[in-house]
């Protein structure tokens, strides 16, 4: 009767202890790869100005430490500076990749990124990453429905823009970063990836003449994010337009302002995308635009509160001191802002930051 016993409870704990391998194996790594803030948290993050002094004194102006810091870069940009910034204050990067040159030029198309004029910089990308084992965000071609970003695949009246800009070369294009940014294989591996999506293989260019045989998995996380409807708002710019599809998203995103605060729309966004794909989603940028509003301040926090998918805020502060986005010209924003982020929800630092 013993000996039953205690056989039926070493198949109990070997079916518990089953159930729990598998359960780590399958979630631990997907969670790995989205990089999750843990349990019940939620990001905080600050936009990055150039210089690490601004994001210190955001800090101080809040009462919190950023976990996140979001860095906007054109196309084919070196990291040299940013990734000192990044260990400098100790926050996770996210990266905005942007094709508008500094000086207004347009670097690439989405067509010529879907076919591989960009390799070399997602090589770069990837192997920087894997090398530095940094855990990061990667936001490619964001607000692709604004009308004033070069990527657009609508314009300012309205219309369809087609040929390099269709709609098709956006999302072809986004997948292709997707792919080779991660890595994870062979370069035959990569290349029939890009296959399986109509793509063509890891091209040659003229940066980079010899390819890897390997692309190392880099612990990277693509997000995508569009505005909640469109900029123009009209049914030809809905973000459903330039979904990408499941298997090239890790986060969903979009960016909310106190001046263009239809809470409606984020909330469709919110439904069809984070509920609807099953994906955290993060307000990638939001803030204040040119005027105090501690309760719109408010009602961001408490929205999050009530929506479990909603793990990542990044405020947008812009470039100097007069700008008007600047927290600390907003002092009562400032002080509701300081009120919400004590609560433990926010953990100072994002685990495994980048570190000098």
């Amino acid at each position: 009767m013993v000996q039953a016993h205690q056989t039926k409870f070493r198949l109990l704990f070997l079916a518990l202890f089953g159930a729990l391998l598998v359960a780590a194996v399958f979630t631990r790594p997907a969670d790995a790869t989205v990089l999750k803030p843990p349990p019940g948290k939620v990001f905080f993050g600050a936009t990055d100005t150039g210089d690490g002094q601004d994001f210190r004194d955001f800090a101080r102006a809040v009462g919190k430490h950023p976990s996140v810091i979001q860095t906007f870069h054109p196309w084919d940009n070196s990291w040299h500076s940013a990734m000192q910034r990044w260990k400098g204050v100790r926050a996770r990067p996210m990266l905005h990749i942007t094709t508008r040159a500094d000086d207004g030029t347009e670097l690439i198309t989405p067509k010529q990124i879907a076919r591989g004029k960009g390799d070399a910089y997602l090589l770069r990308i990837n192997a920087s990453a894997a090398k530095n084992h940094l855990r990061m965000y990667i936001r490619p071609l964001g607000e692709p429905n604004r009308c004033l970003n070069y990527y657009a695949g609508v314009d300012c009246s309205g219309n369809v823009r087609g040929g390099s800009y269709a709609y098709k070369w956006y999302r072809s294009a986004f997948r292709r970063i997707a792919i080779i940014t991660k890595g994870g294989g062979k370069r035959g591996k990569i290349n029939a990836r890009l296959h399986d999506i109509g793509l063509p293989k890891v091209q040659k260019t003229r940066k980079a003449k010899k390819l890897p045989r390997r692309l190392r998995k880099a612990p990277v996380s693509i997000v995508w994010g569009p505005l909640p409807a469109g900029s123009p708002k009209v049914s030809a710019n809905a973000p459903a337009k330039y979904w990408p599809g499941k298997k090239w998203v890790d986060w969903v995103s979009t960016d909310f302002y106190n001046r263009y605060n239809n809470w409606k729309d984020l909330g469709r966004f919110y439904k069809k995308f984070a509920l609807g794909k099953n994906k955290p989603m993060a307000l990638a940028e939001w803030g204040l635009w040119g005027a105090d509003g501690p309760g719109f301040v408010k009602r961001i926090f408490k929205y999050v509160r009530k929506r479990d998918k909603l793990r990542m805020l990044i405020y947008y502060q812009d470039f100097g001191s007069s700008n008007p986005f600047r927290i600390q010209n907003f002092p009562r924003s400032r002080k509701m802002l300081s009120k919400f982020l004590q609560s433990s929800k926010f953990p100072k630092f994002a685990p495994g930051y980048p570190r000098r």
